[in-house]
């Protein structure tokens, strides 16, 4: 069959080179791809925010299945459009992809449901946010109601910062486009983790977790991020904490956008807080928090994943697709896998693209460099974008008695990166380090 994948970042190179294993696939086109994606696909130029033009290439190729990878076109109702012609797509429609693309919405819909998620305040002016702050313990976080790559979240510690954020947002100051609506909303502490769940639907089903590290400084500091680097590894999540994500937020999203006339079919992307008992309480048990829904596969976390997906990843986008996804038996491989991002000087802000980049040449066992910002230019693969490289690698749950699969992955992610280099190229050494602390 042949399969189109709608994007050109990480995400989509891993979800390609996944697409490649398949027997059932013998054709991958890509559009827009980039220069990694070009390698191992066909790849097609088109605007992912230009509606009809994303139309154009589905109606040139007629793919037996088209996957969506990034936010945009699925807000922009892509999905909406092939079903209409009776195509084959993996993705959410334009209903339901409002659980990402609109903070507030996702917030009144899980305060509809009783959906765990911290209390929370939706602004539509300067004014209200002033109103609505002395709710606020001193530290808040403001987030921009639309889609924003990662960028529209803001961590403040005092009201006044909060205030600030807030201008920023409504004037477009902080994304280049101004917001008509902000969410305030309390600041969780704890450790987050990136539940995936495939959904038909009217079933949602464990695929995998990640922890994904967003801020661009090691130890976590500094602005955020689209994403620095992920890992998995089995101790990550216990098949206690899977159910009870399963059943106090993946299952209740499908069911009630189901209620609501907006059936959920895809990847939902919890992202949650795992909140600590009070210290009045150090015995109570550990609280998880949603903080976000992504409507996609997550970018970091889905390098790390496919890396260790051992089902043909075809059927799990048939699953969602026909409703069958609690008859899927979705298999992973022991271990632990680590993406580690490599990322142009001056992101998350303001970057040079254009910057030739040496070492992609090299083989490391058990690692594969995924594309996420690249083009090719005069026969050389240069930077073109924040985000340029996702250097992954996997490790079984027997790779070695001396170190433990995440060291190991670690290991081996790093040591492909010593070879890699590009002017200004900047990374996070200290992926997984909470992990490593704990002895994962």
């Amino acid at each position: 069959m042949k399969v189109l994948v709608i994007g050109g970042g990480g995400r989509e190179h891993a979800i390609v080179w996944a697409l490649r294993k398949s027997a059932r696939v013998t054709e991958v086109v890509c559009a827009p791809g980039n220069a990694g994606i070009a390698q191992s696909a066909r790849t097609v130029p088109v605007n992912t925010g230009d509606l009809a033009a994303m139309l154009r290439v589905v109606e040139a190729e007629r793919p037996a299945l088209t996957v969506v990878g990034p936010e945009l076109p699925l807000s922009l109702g892509l999905v909406d459009e092939l079903h209409r012609r009776g195509l084959r797509v993996f993705g959410p429609t334009q209903a339901a992809t409002r659980l990402e693309s609109s903070k507030s919405f996702a917030k009144e819909f899980m305060q509809r449901h009783a959906i765990p998620t911290a209390a929370y305040a939706v602004c539509r002016s300067l004014e209200e946010v002033r109103r609505e702050l002395p709710r606020f313990s001193a530290s808040v976080v403001v987030k921009a109601d639309g889609l924003a790559a990662g960028k529209g979240v803001v961590i403040c510690q005092s009201h006044a910062e909060a205030e600030q954020a807030a201008q920023e947002i409504f004037s477009g100051a902080l994304l280049g486009t101004a917001e008509k609506e902000l969410v305030l909303e309390e600041f969780l502490d704890g450790e987050e983790l990136s539940f995936f769940a495939l959904c038909d639907g009217k079933h949602a089903v464990a695929l995998a977790a990640a922890q994904d590290h967003k801020r661009i400084g090691e130890g976590d500091t500094g602005p955020n991020t689209g994403g620095m680097g992920a890992y998995t590894a089995d101790g990550l999540m216990s098949a206690e904490l899977e159910q009870w994500l399963l059943a106090n937020v993946a299952q209740p999203v499908v069911d009630k956008m189901a209620s609501e006339g907006s059936p959920f079919h895809g990847i939902l992307f919890c992202g949650m807080m795992m909140t600590p008992p009070p210290s009045n309480q150090p015995d109570g048990s550990i609280k998880p928090m949603v903080l976000e829904f992504n409507t996609r596969f997550g970018d970091p976390e889905t390098e790390a994943i496919l890396v260790r997906l051992e089902s043909d990843i075809v059927d799990l986008f048939d699953a969602a697709i026909d409703g069958t996804a609690e008859r899927l038996a979705i298999k992973m491989k022991p271990g632990a896998s680590v993406c580690v991002i490599a990322a142009s000087g001056g992101y998350p802000g303001k970057v040079v693209n254009g910057q030739p980049i040496s070492g992609l040449d090299q083989q490391h066992p058990d690692t594969v460099v995924f594309h996420a910002g690249t083009a090719a230019k005069d026969g050389t693969i240069v930077t073109a974008g924040g985000r340029v490289l996702a250097v992954t690698a996997v490790s079984s749950a027997s790779a070695s008695p001396s170190t433990t699969p995440l060291e190991d992955a670690l290991a081996k992610a790093y040591a492909a990166l010593e070879e890699i280099s590009f002017d200004g190229m900047q990374l996070r050494r200290d992926i997984a380090w909470r992990a490593l602390r704990k002895g994962l």
